[in-house]
């Protein structure tokens, strides 16, 4: 058996995105997709004494590239980011610990394109999750044509018997071509989390994991599904074909 998921690069994603991550064999970067705008790929929310605020990469203003096609032009939004980190994390318990994970990420390089940035500091984050699952990106596979046909072609190159989905791809994702093809079709559940300790008021689940870092340190997983455990058949749902 073995689980694939296959997903677009996020900018410091939340949690679930490494719990996902962390319950499949492999976790395929999809970044042949067009780049949306007001999306993911490029910022997140952190908590802030004034509530959530968004993180934003500058990216420019065009939409019609793939995600692996966005340039960063302008390097100056990474020292920038850094400072918004610091300000809003240092009183955190575990912001030393968690700093010297990714403040050379920031500050030691300047990285050119979204999507190797990405990849970088979800690769970080992961190793100190203590989460192995084998990164790669669709490019690293022979890509064929259409939504599903696609995501199937992927999963059987790269030896796949099951594929994990978010629940949004219900929408499109044509589940009886994936059976057909021999795949398990799985639902990843994203919903009940427990709270953590977190500063700045009311509680918010919708951040950037790196405020569960820093306010849980290497105890993160205790407040994650499948960092620390093995999976649970309780936390998918299999295809019957019926809800």
């Amino acid at each position: 058996m073995k689980r694939v998921a296959i997903l677009q690069s996020n900018y410091i994603p939340w949690k679930g995105y490494f719990d996902m991550i962390a319950f499949v064999d492999e976790f395929i970067l999809y970044d042949e997709m067009q780049y949306t705008k007001n999306d993911w790929r490029n910022r997140n929310k952190l908590k802030t004494p004034s509530g959530t605020e968004w993180i934003t990469i500058p990216v420019g203003q065009g939409i019609d590239r793939r995600i692996r096609d966005v340039k960063l032009p302008n390097p100056l939004w990474q020292k920038k980011h850094w400072k918004m980190l610091e300000a809003n994390y240092r009183k955190a318990p575990h912001y030393h610990e968690v700093a010297a994970v990714l403040e050379p990420v920031y500050c030691n390089k300047v990285h050119t394109q979204l999507s190797p940035l990405n990849r970088e500091l979800i690769e970080v984050i992961c190793a100190y999750l203590g989460v192995r699952t084998k990164i790669s990106y669709a490019w690293d596979y022979h890509i064929g044509e259409g939504k599903t046909e696609r995501l199937t072609d992927l999963c059987l190159q790269a030896g796949a018997t099951e594929y994990v989905s978010g629940p949004a791809a219900k929408d499109y994702l044509d589940e009886a071509q994936m059976r057909a093809a021999g795949l398990q079709v799985l639902w990843f559940d994203y919903a009940g989390y427990p709270e953590y300790p977190q500063l700045w008021g009311e509680f918010s689940h919708q951040v950037s994991v790196v405020d569960l870092l820093m306010n849980c340190g290497r105890d993160a997983p205790s407040f994650m599904k499948h960092v620390a455990d093995s999976p649970s058949s309780e936390s998918v749902q299999k295809i019957t074909g019926t809800e």
